[in-house]
């Protein structure tokens, strides 16, 4: 296997608390994958929140990934460390003309979604992540959108969805190692943020070009995220970025069917190696929530 031929795999978790046995799971999918075929495994730091994203919880990260005897190059990419990549994404989809300035609240699409409700044949789209920003902005005039940035509205800046798929002469396509091949239909995302004022980059942009940079594989992750590719696969086509493969993996639950989350004390990897857990229990522990 060349080196272009390697595989890479990734575990990119955000320090905004402790990981659980969920993410110790998508860790060890990720690293396993990585060593049974010979290729790497890389961890990245997603820290874009900085209100959420704390010092301590990262460094618990690396204690936590020791411990289970997962071991990955450094330096450790930061994404707070590399705004200007992302901006640098941001700025060609502009030149593109792929983006408006979006200046709603959550009360003004809150209010439109109401009042669209009203009008069957006009009611609000449902998207796999609940429903779709109503376009409130899409058609701002240029004088509109100069008066509201003379105010200095804050605004977020979004994806023009239907101008970006008439730059798609060809279906796209994706690979997911569980499912198969996979037909792209990012439209049922809708017009997705990919900046905001005070976050210069959103969770999707960032993590196609860091996937790029980083020459990530194979991005193996939950199935809540599965979605996601589509608007993913959509990025790095209009990018001219590389395509990687995904598979993604049931998400552990209680018994009450409920996502494990970081505000469960319990289950948090720190809780289990204070309570005298061993890393190779693990596994047995895992399947119980599988």
């Amino acid at each position: 296997m060349t080196q272009t031929d390697k595989i890479i795999t990734r575990f990119a978790p955000s320090p905004s608390g402790l990981l659980h046995l969920g993410h110790a799971y998508s860790a060890k999918l990720n690293y396993d994958f990585a060593m049974e075929n010979g290729g790497e495994f890389i961890l990245r730091i997603e820290d874009i929140d900085h209100l959420r994203c704390k010092t301590e919880y990262e460094n618990q990260i690396f204690v936590d990934l020791h411990w289970l005897g997962l071991k990955w190059p450094t330096p450790v990419r930061r994404q707070s460390d590399h705004f200007d990549d992302y901006a640098a994404a941001l700025n060609k989809l502009s030149d593109m003309g792929l983006l408006y300035p979006c200046f709603c609240t959550r009360r003004n699409i809150r209010e439109e979604i109401n009042e669209s409700s009203r009008a069957p044949h006009l009611g609000p789209k449902m998207g796999p992540e609940g429903l779709l920003y109503p376009g409130i902005c899409k058609h701002l005039t240029d004088k509109e959108i100069a008066e509201k940035m003379a105010a200095n509205i804050p605004h977020a800046m979004r994806l023009n969805m239907d101008k970006a798929l008439k730059l798609v002469n060809e279906p796209l396509y994706w690979e997911d190692l569980n499912t198969g091949i996979q037909k792209a239909t990012p439209e049922v995302m809708g017009d997705v943020v990919l900046a905001r004022k005070d976050f210069p980059t959103s969770y999707h942009l960032s993590v196609v070009v860091d996937d790029d940079i980083q020459n990530i594989t194979h991005v193996i992750r939950g199935e809540d995220l599965y979605y996601a590719s589509h608007l993913q696969r959509l990025l790095q086509h209009l990018l001219g970025l590389k395509t990687v493969t995904y598979q993604h993996h049931g998400l552990l639950k209680t018994k009450d069917g409920n996502r494990l989350a970081k505000r469960d004390k319990s289950i948090t990897i720190n809780s289990l190696r204070e309570s005298g857990t061993h890393p190779e229990e693990l596994d047995a522990i895992i399947s119980d929530y599988l």
